[in-house]
C-alpha cells in the first residue's frame, strides 16, 4: 500500500509504505477564552489527529501546543507554533507532515492563507480532519474550506466576546456584582458566599464584595474633605505624605510594584477624587481592549492589546448601592463640578493657552539627580527643561534634591551639534551607522552593544572600521563649485540642528 503527496512548487513527492509509516507532527492551541482545562483540551484534539492519520499508517512522534494565547494571535508570535514554522526549515525535522485535530483553533481569519505556502515550499504536507487529509495545494475547494474555517474562527471570537460583555454588563447594571480586579484605595475584597453558578461553585468558587478598610477609608473621606474646604490636589499630596500616611503603593505593594511608594502624587489623589465607586455603586466599562495592528506596513504581524478609556457615557453602574459607600453622592457631584471648572476664571471663560514650543530634546532628558524625565519650560525667552521635586518628596525618597533643576536647551545643544556633525561626517558615517544598527539588535550581546554606546558617546578620535575596510579618500572639491545642502549649508560645514537645551539651575 503506498500512499503518495505531491508538492508541485519542488516537484517531489513524500512516500510510505507499511513498513515505513508516515511521521507526523501534532500541532493544537487552547486559550483561556476557551474555557476549557488544556490537558483536556490537549487530550481530544490530539486524539482527533490520531483518528485522522492512524488508518493510513501515520503516527504522531512530535507535538506542539501552544496554551494560554488568543487565536488572533499570528503563528509567528505563538511560541510553540514558531517553533513549528522553524522546524519545517530544517531537511532533519524528524517528521514527514503535519496535522490539526481542530483547524478552528488554529487558523482565525487570513491566517491558513499566510501560513499554507511554508508548508508548500518546504515540502510538507498539511492533514485536517475537515478535508478528510492532506490539503491539496491545488484544489480550489480545498482552500475555500480552509478559508470558511478562518471566519468561523474570527466569528466565533467575536461571539465569545460579546456574550461575555453582555453578561458583565447586566451583572453590574443588575445585580451589582463585584467582577473582580483590584479594590479601590479605601476598600479590601471580603468573601460574598458561594457562587449563584451550581458548576462554578461545585468548583469552589466564589462571590466576592467591597468592604471599607478601616485604616484607608479615613484618608479618602479626608481627601474629600480638603478638596471641598479649597485645597489642591498637590497640596493634599503633600499633607498626606508630611502626616506620614502610606500611598496607595506603599500600603499595597502589588499596586503598581514599579511606582515610587514613599511619597503621595498628584495622580494618585486625582483618581481618588473621580473614582465613583466610591458613593457605593459598581462600575464596569470604564476602559475597553482595544486591538492596534502592530505594522501598518505588515499586516500579517497581526494586533496587540491595549486599554482605553471609554467615554463617561457609557460607563455602566449599578442600580443600587452594591457597598457600603465612603462619601455621599452630592459631595461626589460637587468635588466632579469643581474639577471640571479648574482652570476657568469666575465668568465660565476658560483661561487661554500659552502657545505650544518647539523642544529639540523632549522626552529625551532624564533628571541626573532622581532619573525622573525632564519636561520642557520656555523661561527668560529660551527654551529650558526642568525637573520640579516637592520638598516632601525629596524627604521621604532621602534625595538632595533642590525644588526646581533647569537646564537650558541651548548649553546642550552647543556640545550635542557639534559631536552629530562629527560622527555623521563622510569618514565616520559608515562606522557610525553600524554601531547603531549593532545596539538595537536583540541578539547582540551585552558586551557588544556597551561597546557601541562608548564609541558614539566618546567619538573624539577615529571610529573603528570593520576588518577589511579602506578609508575613503574625500576629494575636495573648490568652494565655489560646491552645491548647497538642502539646510542652505555648503558642503563640508557642520550644519547646526537648531535644538535648545542644558544644565543650568
Amino acid at each position: 500500500m503506498t500512499m503518495e503527496w505531491t508538492n508541485k512548487s519542488h516537484s517531489s513527492t513524500v512516500r510510505t509504505f507499511a513498513s515505513q509509516p508516515l511521521r507526523f507532527a501534532f500541532y493544537g492551541r487552547v486559550s483561556t477564552e476557551d474555557q476549557q482545562d488544556p490537558e483536556a483540551s490537549r487530550a481530544w484534539q490530539l486524539s482527533r489527529s490520531r483518528a485522522l492519520i492512524e488508518p493510513a499508517g501515520g503516527q504522531v512522534v512530535v507535538e506542539f501546543f501552544d496554551v494560554g494565547l488568543s487565536r488572533s494571535l499570528p503563528w509567528k508570535r505563538r511560541p510553540e507554533a514558531a517553533r513549528l514554522l522553524a522546524a519545517l526549515r530544517e531537511p532533519r525535522r524528524g517528521f514527514d507532515a503535519v496535522v490539526i485535530g481542530e483547524p478552528q483553533r488554529a487558523f482565525y481569519g487570513n491566517q491558513f492563507g499566510l501560513t499554507f505556502p511554508l508548508f508548500e515550499h518546504y515540502g510538507v504536507a498539511l492533514w485536517v480532519p475537515e478535508v478528510g487529509g492532506a490539503v491539496d495545494p491545488g484544489s480550489d475547494a480545498h482552500d475555500l474550506v480552509m478559508a470558511l474555517y478562518g471566519g468561523m474562527s474570527k466569528g466565533e471570537r467575536n461571539r465569545i466576546k460579546v456574550r461575555v460583555r453582555s453578561a458583565m454588563a447586566a451583572q453590574a447594571a443588575t445585580e451589582g456584582r463585584f467582577l473582580g480586579g483590584r479594590p479601590p484605595y479605601g476598600y479590601q475584597i471580603v468573601d460574598a458566599g458561594p457562587h449563584p453558578n451550581p458548576s462554578k461553585a461545585a468548583d469552589g468558587r466564589r462571590l466576592h464584595r467591597l468592604e471599607p478598610d478601616p485604616l484607608t477609608a479615613p484618608v479618602v473621606r479626608r481627601i474629600y474633605a480638603e478638596y471641598l474646604a479649597g485645597h489642591g490636589i498637590f497640596a493634599i499630596a503633600e499633607g498626606l505624605t508630611r502626616d506620614g500616611i502610606l500611598s496607595p503603593s506603599a500600603y499595597d505593594r502589588r499596586r503598581n510594584p514599579h511606582r515610587t511608594t514613599a511619597a503621595w502624587s498628584k495622580s494618585a489623589i486625582r483618581v481618588i477624587l473621580t473614582n465613583p465607586r466610591y458613593t457605593g455603586r459598581q462600575v464596569w466599562n470604564k476602559q475597553r481592549k482595544t486591538e492596534i495592528l502592530i505594522d501598518v506596513d505588515d499586516v500579517a504581524l497581526g494586533h496587540e492589546t491595549k486599554l482605553r478609556w471609554n467615554p463617561t457615557e457609557e460607563w455602566i453602574y449599578s442600580g443600587a448601592l452594591a457597598h457600603e459607600p465612603l462619601i455621599d453622592d452630592e459631595t461626589f457631584t460637587r468635588v466632579q463640578t469643581l474639577i471640571a471648572s479648574a482652570g476657568r476664571r469666575p465668568d465660565g471663560v476658560m483661561k487661554p493657552r500659552a502657545s505650544k514650543r518647539n523642544y529639540a530634546l523632549s522626552g529625551l532628558l532624564n533628571c541626573g539627580i532622581c532619573q525622573r524625565r525632564m519636561i520642557g519650560s520656555y523661561n527668560n525667552d529660551r527654551n529650558n527643561y526642568r525637573c520640579t521635586y516637592a520638598a516632601e518628596y525629596a524627604d521621604a525618597n532621602r534625595i538632595a534634591h533642590p525644588r526646581s533643576v533647569y537646564v537650558r536647551e541651548d548649553h546642550i545643544l552647543e556640545q550635542l551639534d557639534p559631536w552629530l556633525a562629527r560622527a555623521f561626517s563622510p569618514s565616520r558615517l559608515t562606522a557610525t551607522v553600524q554601531a547603531m544598527a549593532d545596539a538595537q539588535h536583540d541578539d547582540v550581546d551585552q558586551q557588544a552593544i556597551k561597546a557601541a554606546r562608548e564609541t558614539l558617546r566618546h567619538p573624539a578620535g577615529p571610529l573603528p572600521r570593520r576588518p577589511g575596510q579602506r578609508r575613503r579618500s574625500h576629494r575636495r572639491q573648490p568652494m565655489d563649485r560646491r552645491r548647497p545642502s538642502r539646510t542652505g549649508h555648503r558642503r563640508g560645514q557642520p550644519a547646526s540642528l537648531h535644538r535648545t537645551s542644558d544644565h543650568e539651575r
